[in-house]
């Protein structure tokens, strides 16, 4: 810029940051000038071409100045003028790039905007030489359907192309040439493209040179990692080839392919071809090519150059391309070209090699690639295995390992090859004369390498030294060497398990910081090695330097022709032209990256390239202010007195400036970015940063130069010690990952806007204290086990042999300290760090206002750090402490004590704390750990868990001692303290211990026992436990909830022999509800219990299922089966299915019970004992046959009866099952009688000697008058289910029915819901809000008081409806119960006729013994048969006629006096609802004939119209309709209408079907008279009153009508079931009149 613009730059006053600074580059003196026209406008980032730049502000807008012909009016805009871009107005921009003549803005949406020169493509806009104004352009993928806008987050410009990296990370490019990357072959591009080369990588950067690109390429994970090829996927040659030596062999891997390799072969496209090299066969010999002559190395050869225009790249770049790959293989070779390079490397490598060869002796270093060979987990089927173990199986364990371009062991190669992260930059082989001329990059490499002192033998971390080399050779001895046996020894040893000391992964670090995994990528011309292949050649797609492989580079920077590298450890590696000395070192030039001596005092951290010059921002050791170092032309003038070296030298002029944040190069100008450091924000940035890029190198140091040979040892130690070195190691290097990404973020950051509150050490807080702790804790434990003295004697003479290297990196160390002493010390030294970091942000919180969110938050973060320092340094000495303890405690009990995790709290060897009434001789030392209590006795010791144990302090006034009481789940010891103060601190000790054992935590208490206060562990706890002692549980492990040493609470426990347990505990008992699994040997298969427990034992309701098949549902007691249950035996596929539902006593069937033998077609009903028939009961079978009578002995064996299907019925004795023995009457279905002995099977022929009688035809009525009455030998309905009953009185808390405490019986009620339902709450299946609600209405209790009323009656209804509708009430177990008894009783063979009667006065049984608990609960229900008055304030209106209109429900079930309480209203509509199927089912077979009459004259009749009907059925005319209503349309009912007449009578009796209780049935007929009635009452006057003798027709004909199919049945439940009270009431006449309409319609005849 023009320094004219002196004042008014004076004038516009300084920005605080991003004020732009100037200069020239290449003379002597230079004067940085501010640009001028910004005002007080901060530059965020500028970018320089050729001739012109742009600046982007904070504000999003892009200022350019310099010569910009493809402006309008370029000619009168001076130089120095500063144009705003008003074509970005309104679009917030992010990024800017500048190429040599065009230039490129991304704003914030990400879309591009290009402009100037075009004629080359490189703005992406056709048919047009020059872009004036930023004009943006669409980059969409076609891959996707439809094609998706890509956003774009950075662009870099070259010369003829540009690059954009999307926000998916992927290039896209556009121009002309072969620097593009992409598969064409035709020029210019103008729709961007994607590079597919790349695709599925993430690209971190994008940087073009005049004619090259680079990416900075994120490493893959291991998982994402492809098999490398064994051949070029170009020109199909082996990647590893085997040449034969007299006394070695070489494996090389020397493949040098032009154009690159694919990732995957489904990239290839035809277009490559034009470009491949042409072979002449498959050998491994091709065709001469003759490199271009015009390189820095050969200026001086005599051979034949280049012309300009094969040099130069003109506007068909595509010909270029063609030139100089196809045509330049055409040319051959002079050997006079390449002569003068070759002959110095030539000789220094035959030299090389000479040294390499004779390592053949150093046979300990060999050890290491004999493994890998010996190893058959390393061995792939790739060329290279396989070459490799067919001469390591011949060769044996003597291997030399070489490597022209740096010492690589045979192991890394392979695993190289077999797993490496890097798998594209394999190149494809060239003639043996151009592997000659590529030598000197070689060799310069071997000399760099050996100066820097990489060479390394340690196999620690492959992953960062694999690809050192450009190519690699291992050398193999001859066939004829001889084996040491005592590296056969060696191979056999078991290796440890290698760590990689470079994370492969740091999960959310990776995602939050940058990565340091990186890989350089390069692609375009190569013709002065700024592609950093080791060759001269281009590329036309992108490939990987390997030489750049794990160093871990975070910024590139390019030129002209030379491209620059920044690492995290602030190393610049340079390569390509050396002209003007711009790559910073002597080589010139180089075609592979060398290491540049910048600054040797401090740390650069940022690098920019100009057109042949590089500038190098850095910070010194103690200096804190980037300081600037330029190379490049005039660099000696620069340095003023400095010798004239090709080494950056520093330009004193920019140190006045500021503090620099970025720089900028171009053609001939640099250009810095000031800020100013106001209120020492600035400068506390930059000690931040600075400090902590050195802390990183200062771990990085340690970790290769301690932990990677130390870790390449062999025989370190024992396992334990390895083990815990390998862990430290890994911490170790994941925190110096975390440095090392943070150190990056900081130069990042401050080149960006730098707000603290994005600061990663605040804001990612979390993953900085982790990764800390992590790594102290691990020293911790390698520590407490005894550190780096732990070690063997060969680890311990690699550090005596490099002390000098131990101390110099542990810097504080005493002249006197031991080895392991200072190691340690050195390895706890980064904990250090946290104090520093806690200083600094405390430093930058005082640069912001007290009351400010950036102070609040920089406040916070450093006392975090600076406590999480202190806690640190605690667990440190607590380390030591503990370390001390374990050189003092005996040896034997050393080892079964000593873990790593353990640390001393106390211990009383001093006699502090002993054991109560101890023996005078006897020895009790105590010592608490952080995890255990351990009881030490002479050569025994015990180790209580702190988890299980409790402590109390035993009150001196009791006592008289000062005493600690300790209990665990199996002892309670009693210890006795010498003081008052010994107890105390005993009893904060252990119970500070117990608490942090229980949050798994270990805080070490602060220093001064004064200031703590004793929190005590709570008592309820969950915890793991092995039993050792007690004989139930011994060595039976529980884990679960505990209370003061005993399970209590759920929890699981689980026996070795497989047995487990898995509910509630309760005092150190199964207790509440669990699941318990018992294996059965014998059938290989598990019983298993689900149900209630008590005091240990199965007690109560549950489900048993054994491992032969059969289940038990029901109660239990101690162990057993008693109470109602319900067995299963069998499937029906089995061979003998059976179920049994009944009482059980002590683990037999004792009391009622029915059984169903499924495979005999029989049930069983009645009284059992010690699991066989005995007493009373009845049997069904599927044939028809009915028996009940006495059974002794399983057997029937006494009086009984038996009916046939036919009705036979015999009356008499039997001794067996279905075996008639003795006395008997023998009655046939026509009335014939046999009266005598019988003797026989039933169905098998019976002998009878006796009377045959048969009746005469007078005394047939007599005789059908003496109809059998079943039931008298069987159960009485009263004793049958007792234990259903006695489990609900149980339930409730009454010893006997009736006998109990009424408060008590309902807060059981009450606390049966509430566990049931937090029981399931827990289920997945959560409740509905009704049921929520009604259940919540159960648990209060209901209170009476006064007169018993209505109201009062119609509440205690409601409670019992809610009741029955849930099984967690006590009430709806019951019911649930009941049913499922009374189903299984009277469903399938049940479902006999015979049956009827029995199942009748079931339910009678079951509504007397229900009502007796109802009236328990509310004792103010008043007895059956009792009378409530009604309540006055319901009457009947006089103005409705009919009683169904004016009366409540309750009114029309009695007498107008009151209303009657019987058992059956009240309990029938919650309960016969539930058994109305089985039970109407027997109703139907019973009365099966006489309902088949009925319906045969129910079709007869209705087969006529209704007035035929009607006449028929003796119906006055009067109460003939005449005319019915028809959809609100009277017609008139003609001779030929049928089913019109009382059709609303009709519909309204044919509801009776629908109904279940007798009341509900009886007010369908009463609904129906009053149908009948209002109808009659329409033709009639309205005081017309019925006669019977007219109203029984009208009635008859609506019963026909209604056709009501088993008529019979209804009426014969309602008879059975109705209450006594109504049949002399208005409903029982009318339900009279119903009956003998049926019998009427039964018997009726039809002439």
């Amino acid at each position: 810029m023009d320094t004219q613009a002196g004042s008014s730059e004076e004038s516009e006053g300084a920005p605080e940051r991003g004020a732009a600074y100037i200069w020239p580059v290449g003379s002597s003196h230079i004067t940085p000038v501010r640009v001028h026209g910004l005002g007080v406008r901060s530059v965020l980032q500028a970018s320089l071409g050729r001739n012109h730049g742009l600046l982007l502000t904070s504000d999003g807008e892009v200022f350019s100045f310099g010569k910009q012909p493809w402006k309008e009016n370029a000619s009168d805009i001076p130089c120095n003028v500063l144009l705003v871009e008003k074509a970005l107005s309104g679009h917030r921009v992010k990024c800017v790039a500048a190429g040599s003549y065009h230039s490129g803005a991304v704003t914030e949406n990400g879309m591009v905007y290009m402009w100037g020169e075009n004629t080359a493509g490189q703005c992406a806009i056709a048919n047009r030489p020059s872009i004036p104004e930023p004009i943006p352009i669409t980059i969409t993928d076609p891959e996707s359907t439809p094609p998706l806008w890509v956003r774009v987050i950075q662009l870099s410009c070259g010369e003829e192309h540009t690059l954009a990296l999307s926000v998916s990370r992927e290039i896209w490019a556009w121009g002309s040439g072969c620097q593009l990357g992409l598969i064409t072959s035709t020029f210019p591009v103008i729709k961007p493209q994607k590079v597919e080369h790349l695709a599925g990588r993430v690209v971190l950067q994008v940087v073009c040179g005049a004619f090259h690109s680079l990416a900075l390429v994120q490493c893959p994970l291991a998982q994402d990692v492809k098999p490398v090829p064994e051949r070029c996927n170009h020109c199909r040659e082996l990647l590893i080839t085997m040449t034969e030596k007299e006394d070695h062999v070489i494996i090389s891997d020397a493949h040098c392919c032009p154009l690159g390799v694919m990732l995957a072969e489904t990239h290839l496209d035809t277009r490559t071809c034009k470009s491949s090299l042409r072979l002449k066969d498959k050998s491994s010999k091709v065709e001469e090519i003759a490199l271009p002559s015009n390189t820095q190395g050969d200026r001086n050869s005599s051979g034949p150059k280049l012309s300009d225009s094969e040099t130069e790249i003109g506007t068909d770049v595509a010909s270029m391309c063609d030139s100089e790959i196809d045509g330049n293989a055409e040319k051959p070779v002079y050997d006079n070209d390449l002569q003068s390079d070759t002959n110095q490397s030539t000789e220094e490598s035959s030299s090389h090699n000479a040294v390499l060869d004779h390592t053949k002796s150093k046979e300990h270093k060999l050890t290491d690639v004999v493994d890998c060979l010996l190893n058959p987990a390393t061995t792939t089927t790739s060329a290279l295995n396989s070459l490799v173990v067919s001469c390591a199986s011949a060769v044996g364990v003597r291997v030399a390992a070489t490597c022209e371009a740096g010492a690589l062991s045979l192991k890394k190669v392979m695993n190289f090859y077999s797993g490496s992260l890097c798998d594209a930059g394999v190149q494809s082989p060239l003639g043996p004369a151009v592997q000659e001329g590529l030598k000197d990059s070689r060799e310069e490499q071997v000399r760099l390498e050996s100066m820097q002192g990489k060479k390394s033998s340690s196999l620690v971390d492959i992953r960062e030294e694999e690809a050192e080399a450009g190519c690699r050779r291992l050398s193999l001895p001859g066939l004829l060497s001889q084996v040491s046996p005592r590296l056969l020894r060696k191979v056999g040893r078991a290796r440890m398990r290698t760590v990689a000391l470079t994370p492969t992964n740091s999960g959310e670090a990776d995602v939050l910081l940058p990565c340091l995994r990186t890989e350089v990528w390069s692609w375009g011309r190569g013709k002065e090695g700024q592609l950093g292949h080791g060759d001269v050649l281009p590329r036309l797609q992108p490939l990987c330097v390997r030489s750049m492989d794990g160093k871990e580079v975070v910024q590139l920077a390019a030129g002209s022709h030379h491209s620059i590298a920044l690492t995290a450890k602030s190393q610049v590696y340079s390569w390509g032209s050396n002209v003007s000395g711009q790559l910073g070192h002597l080589q010139s030039p180089t075609t592979m990256p060398r290491l540049a001596k910048v600054y040797e005092d401090g740390t650069v951290w940022n690098v920019a390239a100009g057109q042949d010059y590089s500038v190098f921002l850095a910070h010194g050791k103690n200096e804190y202010q980037p300081v600037v170092y330029y190379s490049g032309p005039g660099a000696a003038d620069v340095g003023s007195g400095v010798d004239p070296v090709q080494e950056p030298v520093q330009l004193m002029e920019c140190a006045q400036l500021g503090y620099i944040s970025s720089i900028s190069a171009g053609s001939s100008s640099c250009l810095a970015l000031v800020d100013q450091n106001m209120m020492g924000y600035i400068g506390n940035l930059h000690e931040l940063a600075s400090t902590e890029r050195n802390f990183y190198c200062h771990l990085s140091d340690v970790k290769s130069q301690i932990l990677r040979p130390l870790l390449g040892l062999d025989n370190l130690g024992s396992l334990t010690a390895v083990q815990l070195l390998q862990e430290m190691a890994t911490k170790f290097c994941k925190l110096c990952y975390l440095i090392g990404q943070h150190g990056t973020s900081l130069s990042n950051f401050l080149r960006g806007a730098k707000d603290a509150r994005s600061l990663s050490i605040l804001e990612h807080s979390n993953i900085f204290l982790d990764s800390y702790t992590e790594y102290c804790s691990a020293m911790s434990n390698f520590l407490v086990m005894g550190g780096f003295s732990l070690l063997s004697k060969s680890a311990m003479d690699f550090f005596s042999k490099n002390q000098g290297l131990v101390k110099s990196l542990c810097h504080g160390t005493d002249e006197g300290t031991s080895i392991p002493e200072t190691l340690n010390s050195l390895f706890f030294s980064p904990v250090t760090r946290l104090h520093e970091y806690a200083r600094l942000l405390l430093k930058l919180a005082m640069c912001f206002e007290v009351s400010s969110s950036e102070y609040k938050k920089l406040q916070d973060s450093s006392s975090s750090y600076d406590a999480l320092a202190l806690a640190l340094s605690r667990k440190k000495k607590d380390a030591e402490y503990t370390l001390g303890f374990w050189k003092t405690f005996p040896g034997k009990m050393t080892d079964s004590l000593r873990k790593p995790e353990r640390r001393l709290i106390c211990e009383s060897s001093n006699r502090a704390l002993c054991l109560q009434n101890a023996g005078r001789f006897s020895v009790n030392w105590f010592i608490l750990f952080n995890d255990a209590l351990v009881h030490a006795q002479f050569s025994t010791h015990h180790i209580f868990a702190l988890s299980t144990l409790w402590v109390e302090p035993i009150s001196e006034d009791v006592a008289g001692i000062n005493g600690l009481k300790i209990t665990t789940p199996e002892e309670q010891l009693t210890l006795v303290a010498l003081s008052p103060q010994e107890k105390t601190k005993w009893l904060r000790a252990i119970s500070q211990a117990v608490d942090q054992a229980l949050r798994g935590v270990y805080e070490p208490s602060p220093t001064g026992t004064g200031s703590s206060i004793r929190q005590d562990p709570p008592l309820s706890r969950s915890a793991k436990y092995t039993f050792y002692k007690d004989a139930r549980l011994k060595d039976a492990a529980y884990e679960g909830r505990w209370i003061s040493g005993k399970p209590h609470g759920r929890g699981v426990l689980s026996w070795p022999d497989g047995r487990l347990y898995t509910g509630e505990f309760r005092n150190g008992l199964e207790d509440g509800y669990g699941e318990y699994v018992i294996p059965n040997k014998a059938l290989k298969k598990n019983d298993r219990y689900l149900g209630h427990w008590k005091d240990g034992k199965m007690c109560g309701q549950g489900t048993y299922w054994y491992a032969n098949g059969e289940v038990y549902e029901g109660c239990f007691q101690d162990n057993t089966r008693h109470g109602h249950g319900l067995l299963r035996s069998g499937k029906l596929t089995s061979t003998s299915p059976s179920m049994f539902i009944g009482q059980w006593v002590m683990d037999k069937k004792t009391g009622y019970g029915v059984f169903d033998d499924i495979t005999r077609g029989e049930k069983f009903m009645g009284t059992w004992q010690d699991d066989l028939r005995q007493g009373n009961g009845l049997v069904v079978t599927q044939f028809g046959l009915y028996y009940e009578g006495a059974f002794s002995l399983n057997k029937m064996m006494g009086a009984g009866v038996l009916l046939s299907e036919d009705d036979t019925v015999y009356e008499g004795e039997f001794s067996d099952d279905w075996t008639l023995n003795g006395k008997g009457v023998l009655r046939m279905s026509n009335g014939d009688c046999i009266e005598g002995v019988f003797s026989g099977e039933w169905g098998s022929g019976i002998k009878v000697n006796g009377i045959y009688v048969k009746p005469s035809v007078y005394e047939g009525e007599t005789e059908e008058a003496k109809s059998l009455k079943l039931g008298c030998l069987s159960v009485p309905a009263d004793e049958k289910w007792k234990a259903i009953f006695e489990e609900c009185w149980r339930q409730l808390g009454c010893e006997a029915p009736g006998k109990g405490d009424l408060q008590k019986a309902w807060d059981n009620v009450a606390v049966a819901i509430t566990t049931k339902r937090r029981q399931q709450q827990d289920s997945p299946e959560p409740l509905s809000r009704s049921h929520t609600q009604m259940l919540e209405s159960l648990e209060r209790i209901p209170q009476h008081s006064g007169t018993f009323t209505m109201e009062k009656y119609e509440k205690i209804k409601s409670y019992l409806i809610n009741a029955c509708e849930t099984p967690m009430h006590q009430l709806g177990r019951l019911l649930e119960t009941l049913v499922a008894v009374y189903r299984m009783t009277y469903v399938g063979v049940g479902a006999n006729r015979r049956l009827l009667q029995e199942a009748v006065r079931e339910i009678k049984s079951y509504l007397k013994r229900i009502f007796q608990l109802v009236r328990f609960l509310f004792p103010d229900l008043p007895e059956e048969g009792s009378t409530i008055q009604p309540s006055t304030t319901l009457k009947e209106s006089p103005d409705k006629p009919h009683i169904c209109n004016g009366r409540t429900g309750l009114e029309s079930e009695s007498p107008e006096p009151g209303y009657v309480v019987t058992s059956s209203g009240l309990l029938l509509p919650v309960l016969l609802p539930r058994l109305y199927p089985p039970l109407f089912m027997l109703y139907a077979l019973e009365h099966e004939k006489e309902e088949g009459a009925y319906w045969e004259c129910v079709l007869r009749l209705n087969k006529q119209p209704d007035t035929a009907l009607l006449a028929f059925l003796g119906v006055q005319e009067k109460f003939w309709p005449t005319s019915i209503n028809f959809f609100g349309e009277n017609k008139k009912v003609l001779p030929s209408t049928k089913d019109s007449c009382f059709a609303s009578a009709v519909e309204c009796l044919q509801q009776i079907s629908t109904t279940f209780t007798p009341a509900d049935k009886l007010k369908v007929i009463q609904q129906t008279f009053e149908e009948i009635t209002q109808e009659a009452q329409e033709a009639h006057k309205e005081g017309f009153l019925w006669s019977m003798d007219e109203l029984f027709p009208v009635f008859l004909y609506v019963v026909l009508r209604a056709r009501i199919r088993n008529l019979g049945s209804e009426v014969h439940l309602i008879e059975d079931l109705m209450d006594p009270y109504l049949q002399h009431g208005e409903q029982g006449i009318m339900f009279t009149t119903l009956k003998a309409c049926y019998y009427q319609i039964q018997h009726e005849k039809l002439h």
